[in-house]
């Protein structure tokens, strides 16, 4: 569906008055289009962050979080996570609809054609010290896989030929990351099996050992696929912009997934998780006094905060979080996880759920809270974690970079208001 032009808005600059389309799109969302507005008035609009900045029109994802919705083309979160899978999930990110059953067939089994990655790149694991952080390898495999497919570099490519690279891309990104994992533990990689679906893949290569197999929970795989659903697109956030501005470059799109996973390693994007587990710990390593800290929350003069609680784009419960709280709960169930780091988690989301502060304020557990409970019941180490964040967003990149090169959208080009040094001479 094509955004509509139904309204104008009107700014008087210095006297005279400009007409500026107002655009609606498909759910009734409203936008000022600013584009002609520099060459009609010599003015620009400044908005640090882009935080009210439409940089695109997009028909990927929807995201109300006032009302805590989201969804894909469409299709509730709620009902893919449920009914879905991962692969299915992507196919729709990234071509527009769901797969035909032969459709998702053949994509499935041309991923796990393409999963194995040149041995070439076995050298650059050993060259990094055992203790480089997972993202720090996996950005720079992703970017050394164009180095590999030279003919990825080449703009206007045919369809066929980008079709291969997301492919080779959502097939060896999971080898990418699990041999990541093994190089920080010192342990040798393991090859993928093209037997194995997409989950049951990673959670072998990153588990197993040489000499023995890892034995594959249905309920950790189905769990897992869950999350990577979850995860697989968020809109316009940080990673996702940045996928696309580097992508108007018409750079590749292996250094353009690369530079997404850049992004997506700062702490204030991807690492969410993370912070839950070490905010956890830090109440273990406190003695546990899980009121001690709780107070500290409320306490508005205390700069203490309650990490994985409420959500800076919902203002009510992340739907992600209803998801992934039942997932949780079956992997603590079924593992019988003894963990006092996890007991803490348990009665703190307790705590969130029934307490009129955090009840009163929509302070709800996200699915930052949850992923990370599940990731460290699983043995995943922390410094995974956004790792396998982005495992799960690559769909949602590639379907941002793609409609991006389809929409013949511009080189991405902000611009400022300087505020330096006006015109100076150079001195003598």
């Amino acid at each position: 569906m094509e955004a509509v032009m139904n309204d104008t808005a009107k700014v008087v600059l210095d006297g005279q008055e400009y007409e500026l389309p107002v655009v609606t799109g498909s759910e009734g969302e409203k936008a000022i289009d600013i584009t002609k507005f520099r060459g009609s008035t010599g003015y620009i609009t400044l908005d640090s962050g882009y935080k009210n900045t439409g940089a695109t029109k997009s028909a990927i994802t929807f995201l109300d979080g006032e009302k805590g919705v989201l969804r894909y083309r469409g299709y509730p979160i709620e009902q893919l996570a449920e009914k879905s899978t991962f692969l299915e999930v992507a196919y729709l990110l990234i071509y527009g609809k769901l797969p035909t059953t032969e459709q998702l067939t053949g994509f499935s089994t041309n991923i796990s054609r393409h999963t194995l990655v040149h041995e070439d790149m076995k050298r650059f694991y050993e060259a990094y010290p055992s203790k480089a952080h997972p993202m720090g390898v996996l950005a720079s495999m992703v970017s050394a896989l164009s180095t590999f497919y030279p003919e990825s570099q080449k703009p206007n490519r045919p369809i066929e030929a980008i079709d291969l690279t997301i492919v080779r891309l959502l097939a060896k990104l999971p080898t990418l990351a699990a041999w990541s994992y093994k190089n920080s533990q010192g342990h040798p990689v393991i090859y993928p099996k093209n037997s194995y679906n997409y989950c049951q893949n990673f959670l072998h290569m990153m588990f197993a050992m040489p000499t023995e197999e890892y034995e594959l929970d249905p309920v950790v795989v189905k769990a897992l696929d869950q999350l990577l659903i979850l995860h697989a697109d968020h809109e316009q956030n940080c990673s996702a912009s940045t996928v696309r501005i580097v992508g108007s470059s018409h750079a590749n799109l292996y250094s353009s997934i690369s530079a997404g996973v850049i992004a997506l390693w700062g702490p204030l994007h991807g690492g969410a998780n993370q912070a839950v587990i070490e905010m956890l710990k830090m109440i273990r390593n406190d003695g546990g006094n899980l009121q001690k800290w709780v107070d500290k929350a409320k306490d508005k003069n205390d700069e203490f905060r309650m990490m994985g609680f409420g959500h800076r784009v919902y203002k009510n419960m992340d739907p992600r979080a209803r998801i992934i709280k039942k997932a949780c709960d079956d992997i603590l169930n079924k593992l019988g996880v003894v963990d006092p780091v996890l007991d803490i988690a348990k009665k703190l989301e307790e705590v969130a759920l029934k307490d009129e502060y955090f009840v009163s304020r929509k302070l709800y557990p996200n699915v930052d809270f949850y992923s990370g409970i599940i990731y460290r019941a699983l043995g995943i180490p922390t410094n995974m974690f956004t790792v396998m964040f982005a495992l799960g967003r690559l769909p949602g990149w590639i379907a941002q970079w793609k409609e991006m090169i389809e929409n013949k959208e511009p080189i991405g080009r902000p611009r400022q208001i300087y505020v330096g040094e006006n015109e100076r001479n150079y001195p003598g």
